[in-house]
């Protein structure tokens, strides 16, 4: 499969990538075969289609589940793209940048898919009250500490605020990925 480098040229993945948000049902508990969405991603792993897009607030949390049961033996020919700022409730879904609960999400991310590291960790959605360099800042702290490779933006708004483009002007890790909705 044809390879793209995104960012800086650091990382490449394949042109094309599976986005496992459906394996899930969104934000919402699954409603899907669990074995049929297995299927799905090992036959795109098998032609080559190394990019795995997913999200903690996805199932909530189904579908990293779901992802780690095939990483755990696929691992290698994974790229693992993974979103973390968004929280579910009961009512609806909510921006969240904290940096401590951005930390705790991590991990738990990383325990779900089974692997060491992120390949890409994206913020969702900007937390409009948060200050997007305290979510960067903390967001970088995961690279120097191992757990991330790079950082992305996802679906960027006219509304995320003025830094919300390139918080690395200010000594962070600049974005390897970002996404304008």
């Amino acid at each position: 499969m044809e390879r793209r480098s995104i960012g800086a040229g650091a990382l490449a993945v394949g042109a094309v990538g599976l986005g496992c948000m459906p394996m899930s049902w969104a934000y919402a508990p699954s409603r899907r075969r669990g074995d049929e969405s297995l299927a799905a991603v090992h036959t795109a792993l098998d032609l080559g289609c190394s990019l795995l897009d997913t999200a903690d607030v996805y199932g909530p949390f189904t579908n990293e589940l779901l992802l780690g049961r095939v990483l755990r033996e696929r691992r290698a020919e994974a790229f693992v793209s993974a979103k973390v700022g968004l929280r579910a409730g009961e009512q609806h879904v909510v921006a969240c940048g904290r940096p401590e609960y951005l930390r705790r999400a991590c991990d738990a991310s990383l325990r779900r898919l089974r692997t060491d590291v992120i390949d890409l960790y994206q913020l969702h959605r900007v937390d409009p009250e948060v200050p997007v360099e305290e979510t960067w800042g903390a967001m970088a702290e995961l690279v120097g500490a191992g757990k991330v490779r790079a950082l992305g933006f996802c679906a960027l708004g006219a509304g995320a605020g003025p830094g919300a483009q390139n918080p690395s002007a200010r000594t962070f890790p600049a974005p390897t990925s970002s996404a304008i909705a």
